[in-house]
């Protein structure tokens, strides 16, 4: 049996979900516009971010975070990693004492300054809490239009994570459980970068030969970076990581390869972004990623190219030369698959 699942935050990926999880039951989906929930609630319609769609006449959408929190089971949290502690500190007092309450990540990022991952964000704010992740090749608006799709959530107690699944899981949309956090959550916050890239390298004029290898050589550094902070390697062959990795890499509708492909294209990061009305998680996350692969001693070449492209260091052409010009190696890593035959 299903319990009771509200989501915070209506932009697309949000709004998305909540229109999976209404179908089993009552859904409360916070918004912090009123304007926006009132627009939900009155002609079930988010134009703002998932234009032309009618949402079910059973969302019902809120500015108030105790809503969200009442008598729910499990919170999914949908809000940019830029402002998810704090989104979080004001959900808190909601949560005093409904220690029970599981809190799911759905954003994939990493908190600048600190480093953190969301999971980390909500074990500091929410330490009663259990936390985890929900993640995968996971485009909004084909989900909330009901095509199919499949994601994996991630949480330590597998009660947990089953009452994620059974609230989720429909005749369109497969969710697989996971006891990986840590892999499911590094593997979304890397992709967002590397699709970056290759949407830089499409916008320079590149074909299917170099978005290949970026995909493929990008799963290397995912692999990397998540079995070095403690994920499982399997999982980044699995839909958190190559799953992810190629839906996004080859969508024209991602938010980061659009914003890769403008900058490709010659076009300044700071007027691609004043264009856009969504967040392109892949720009925030790169320096601290390349910070978090420094401090456990693993290489990152195309992430820590595509910082240097966001941060106004390089340019697509010569960060293009950089990676091209790196010695020659190995393609087999030793380091990667040493978890393999534990």
């Amino acid at each position: 049996m299903a319990g009771v699942v509200n989501v915070v935050g209506a932009g697309s990926w949000g709004t998305a979900i909540a229109t999976v999880l209404v179908r089993r039951g009552p859904t409360v989906l916070w918004a912090r516009s009123a304007e926006l929930a009132e627009s939900i609630n009155r002609s079930h319609r988010n134009d703002a971010y998932l234009p032309g769609l009618d949402l079910p006449a059973d969302l019902r959408a809120t500015t108030e975070l105790v809503e969200v929190a009442g008598g729910a089971d499990m919170i999914l949290v949908a809000v940019p990693s830029h402002g998810f502690r704090d989104v979080l500190g004001a959900l808190a007092s909601h949560l005093a004492g409904s220690v029970a309450v599981a809190v799911v990540s759905l954003t994939k990022g990493i908190e600048g300054g600190t480093n953190r991952r969301m999971t980390e964000i909500i074990a500091e704010v929410l330490p009663s809490n259990p936390a985890g992740v929900l993640t995968g090749p996971n485009l909004a608006g084909e989900i909330a239009r009901g095509q199919p799709a499949a994601s994996v959530v991630a949480l330590a107690r597998t009660e947990l994570a089953e009452l994620a699944q059974r609230s989720l899981h429909s005749e369109t949309y497969r969710v697989y459980t996971s006891g990986d956090v840590i892999g499911c959550e590094v593997a979304g916050a890397v992709k967002n970068v590397i699709v970056l890239a290759a949407g830089v390298s499409d916008g320079l004029g590149f074909g299917e030969n170099t978005r290949a290898a970026l995909i493929t050589r990008g799963l290397a550094e995912l692999g990397r970076i998540g079995t070095a902070l403690g994920g499982e390697p399997l999982t980044f062959g699995r839909l958190a990581g190559v799953g992810d990795l190629v839906a996004t890499c080859t969508s024209e509708r991602s938010r980061n390869r659009s914003v890769g492909f403008a900058l490709g294209q010659g076009e300044s990061l700071g007027v691609v972004l004043s264009g856009m009305h969504m967040i392109a998680e892949g720009v925030k996350a790169a320096g601290p990623l390349v910070a978090l692969a420094r401090s456990v001693g693993v290489e990152m070449p195309i992430t820590e190219q595509v910082a240097a492209i966001v941060e106004g260091r390089s340019t697509p052409s010569e960060a293009l030369v950089a990676l091209m010009r790196r010695a020659a190696r190995a393609e087999w890593d030793e380091k990667l698959f040493r978890g393999l035959m534990r």
